[in-house]
């Protein structure tokens, strides 16, 4: 995948932004963009951790985020702490198991995007999330991609073995604070991408070949900052689909929009793909 917009890039395609619904009437910006949606036969979508907050899973660096609130959750986040601590990991498993997102369920915003599939207009759903949710609510594996991983399995570093996470959480209910391989005795991770570990290459292969046909990118809930795969933004535009970004706050590509929307994500969705 391409890296980030460069300076020149960015200046190019800044005059794009246009249509900001902090700037226009909300109703006539959200009419405008369900009729690029209607119109279009591919839609890419990138999501973040905004789209589950109001299914209540925190995000990561939000205001009241899970790393805002709690720095030292961000160090088992990373990779050679995570191996080189079995304190890191008691910390990793023990928040696995207090997370909100084993009660979660999808909330109107993913619901609108398994409509936006029912539609025959979804072609790729990139997800920096690793809840799930996407999942749960329908959306077909082969048109999802996982960039950073999911929560929900549980792998060996250092043999074959894989196991649904809650396998793993019942032995840390039972007193392992950081449970083994019961194979081979190696460290156990959940199957989510730690700071310090390489993406999957065929994911941002296919996280870059949608972000270049698609007639429209949805970006949601992402402050999009976090790269490769905020680069999907500009590789869209410099592709010429319309981008359309909607979030809780501003991002980090606002710039390079032809629409931003603000406000509730499982408001906005709704209102912008319609029914199935």
């Amino acid at each position: 995948m391409d890296d980030e917009v460069t300076t020149d890039e960015r200046e190019g395609l800044e005059h794009r932004a246009w249509l900001h619904a902090d700037e226009v009437d909300v109703d006539a910006a959200e009419a405008e963009v369900r009729a690029w949606i209607a119109g279009a036969e591919r839609v890419c979508v990138l999501t973040g951790a905004g789209i589950s907050t109001d299914s209540g899973i925190a995000d990561f660096r939000g205001r009241n985020g899970v790393w805002t609130r709690n720095p030292a959750a961000e160090k088992a986040s990373t990779l050679d702490h995570y191996l080189s601590s079995t304190e890191v990991r008691a910390l990793a498993w023990a928040r696995r198991a207090e997370s909100s997102a084993w009660r979660a369920r999808p909330n109107a915003g993913h619901d609108a995007l398994v409509a936006l599939q029912a539609q025959g207009r979804l072609d790729v759903l990139v997800t920096q999330n690793t809840d799930g949710l996407h999942l749960i609510a329908g959306i077909d594996p082969e048109r999802l991609v996982e960039v950073h991983g999911t929560m929900r399995t549980v792998g060996c570093l250092a043999c074959p073995y894989s196991a649904p996470t809650e396998e793993v959480l019942a032995r840390v209910a039972a007193g392992e604070p950081d449970p083994p391989c019961p194979r081979c005795g190696g460290i156990l991770k959940t199957d989510t991408i730690l700071f310090g570990e390489a993406l999957r290459p065929p994911d941002l292969e296919t996280a870059d070949a949608a972000a270049r046909r698609g007639d429209v990118l949805l970006a949601v809930g992402s402050t999009l900052s976090v790269y490769p795969v905020a680069a999907m933004v500009g590789i869209a535009a410099r592709a010429g689909a319309r981008v359309v970004i909607v979030n809780g706050g501003p991002t980090d590509a606002d710039a390079l929009a032809d629409a931003v929307i603000r406000g509730s994500i499982s408001d906005i969705l709704p209102a912008i793909i319609g029914p199935p």
